[in-house]
């Protein structure tokens, strides 16, 4: 990795990013636990559901705010030009403010026939009745955080989110217990639950947006000042800046809308494909019934919610600190694009795909090995099929991670266009491929967890080849992939042989995993380092990283 440790900035940005992500992600993992005990595989079937047809609506209007508008705000702080700066802010405001609160009544009106009609649940339309509101707050809130990050700094959005998730944990823990204790007597009384969950959604957006408004209040006198002093001379127009955040925006959301369409349309297949055919072997221990029965809507609902809240909810946990590095890196690339630097924005792009690929690549290995030790330590009462899902997808970790973040980097050189391609292409791949599976094999949810991989792998693929023709650039390989892939593999097996022998020994689950995690993570990073995979200048360049580099010299590792 070569460059100095300011041009890697973006790194400090993205870890304090990644580091509230992942603490986000572990919230709502723990919470979870006591979601599902509440309200069963089968509400949490109903609130995966309403969070699937919520987040593409949240898509459409407004989840790509914060990058359109961290975007286009770097590109002016960086040339001082504070006014436009702060144009735009007003700008993207008064636009995500109005789109958002379209979706959110578009959304409530509509929630029959999204959830019930089309998605085939008509226990999700109460919980997505109730978080149709959080999109209008979300969209106020995008634009906060999008100009802080604009501004260089992800702090505020950091300790947004962590706030937003322990608020959202807290109200949905509380609102699915009394809910499911006040209408324990209604034969929907798993919707009331899901509904309890959608609420803590809500109240969390809320407390969110009530802290970054406290956080601008406190800031805005700087930031008026700057705007007063600001010396450019040149002013854009209002017309234009709406012009240039639609410009940029439509991108995005078509970007992301398609990359995220294809969980919604996998649960709509297998809630219309499914009740035709018959139970098979590997899911009966999960109904305590005999193979061969066709299943019911409840089944339907339950396999929804393992595949959802374990699956998916496990295997995107790691993914969260590329989300993270690829918010961080728009800016810090938007901005030496701006000024012509090259060479700056092939080396942040160097340093973001092989930092994701240190963490994502053991990660993988991790939930692989260690899956049904992890599905039962966190969900007691799970099935050898939760793990099985997990053990099949856990390479997705590696692909989704990479996609992600090549798609920062192609956002960031003013490629807007081109994962929106991309994610077209793998779609069309995609939606025929879990078609055929679902309906002419007895694959069941094997057919969701493989089509999920596949359609990540190509994405991944076709982003790689965009970044290396667009930046004529070739991404290392040794220390970015084959070096951390054999050092996941020794840990891996480490990390199964570590486990097996403490299960035997203290019987334990929950403490044998734990410890087994433990010395998973000392292992790799011992492995990388004495492989040469990374350097004492890359680790310098991460929070956290002297005291790393101080503990390895005393053990003459470096």
């Amino acid at each position: 990795m070569s460059g100095n440790r300011n041009n890697n900035n973006f790194l400090v940005q993205g870890s304090i990013l990644a580091a509230a992500s992942l603490i986000v992600r572990i919230i709502g993992l723990i919470y979870r636990f006591p979601m599902t005990q509440i309200i069963g595989d089968e509400g949490m079937g109903s609130y995966e559901i309403a969070f699937g047809v919520y987040d593409i609506a949240l898509i459409l209007s407004s989840y790509g705010i914060p990058l359109a508008v961290s975007k286009t705000v770097a590109s002016r702080v960086v040339v001082k030009e504070y006014r436009n700066a702060y144009r735009i802010f007003i700008t993207a405001l008064l636009f995500a403010g109005g789109i958002g609160l379209a979706a959110s009544l578009l959304l409530y009106f509509g929630a029959d026939l999204l959830a019930g009609t089309l998605m085939g649940d008509t226990y999700a339309v109460l919980p997505l009745k109730v978080l149709s509101p959080t999109i209008f707050i979300f969209s106020i809130m995008g634009v906060l955080r999008g100009f802080f990050q604009g501004k260089n700094t992800t702090i505020p959005t950091a300790v947004s989110q962590v706030l937003e998730q322990i608020v959202n944990a807290a109200v949905s823990i509380t609102a699915a217990y009394f809910l499911v204790k006040n209408y324990s007597a209604l034969e929907d009384v798993s919707s009331y639950g899901a509904a309890g969950g959608t609420l803590g959604t809500l109240a969390g957006a809320l407390a969110s947006l009530l802290f970054l408004l406290f956080v601008y209040a406190v800031y805005r006198p700087l930031f008026k000042k700057q705007v007063r002093n600001d010396q450019s001379g040149y002013v854009d127009s209002y017309g234009s800046i709406l012009k240039l955040i639609v410009l940029t925006l439509l991108p995005i959301i078509l970007s992301q809308t398609i990359y995220n369409i294809n969980g919604l349309i996998d649960k709509s297949l297998f809630m219309n494909i499914m009740p035709s055919h018959k139970i098979a072997s590997f899911e009966a221990e999960v109904f305590n019934t005999e193979a061969g029965g066709l299943y019911s809507d409840d089944n339907l609902r339950a396999l929804m919610g393992i595949y959802g809240n374990k699956y998916r909810t496990l295997t995107y946990l790691p993914v969260a600190i590329a989300t993270a590095i690829g918010a961080a890196i728009v800016t810090n690339i938007t901005a030496a694009m701006t000024r012509g630097k090259y060479n700056i924005v092939r080396n942040k792009a160097h340093s973001a795909i092989k930092f994701n690929m240190i963490i994502a690549i053991p990660s993988a290995v991790g939930m692989g090995v260690l899956a049904y030790p992890i599905i039962t330590m966190l969900f007691p009462n799970s099935h050898r099929l939760d793990a099985n899902l997990l053990r099949l997808g856990a390479i997705s970790i590696v692909f989704y991670s990479l996609s992600t973040v090549s798609t920062a980097i192609l956002q960031g050189v003013g490629r807007l266009r081109t994962p929106v391609i991309n994610s077209a292409i793998s779609l069309v791949i995609h939606i025929p491929l879990v078609y055929v599976l679902l309906q002419y094999t007895p694959l069941s949810t094997y057919s969701l967890v493989i089509g999920n991989v596949t359609y990540a792998l190509v994405v991944c693929i076709l982003n790689w080849i965009s970044v290396e023709r667009h930046l004529n650039y070739r991404q290392e390989i040794l220390k970015t992939f084959i070096i951390p892939a054999i050092s996941a593999a020794i840990m891996g097996a480490a990390a199964y042989f570590t486990y097996m022998g403490l299960k035997i020994w203290i019987g334990s689950n929950t403490l044998s995993t734990c410890i087994a995690i433990l010395a998973a993570i000392i292992i790799y990073m011992v492995l990388l380092v004495v492989m040469k995979g990374v350097d004492e200048e890359e680790l310098s360049g991460v929070p956290g990283g002297r005291a790393v580099i101080g503990l390895f010299r005393k053990l003459h590792l470096l």
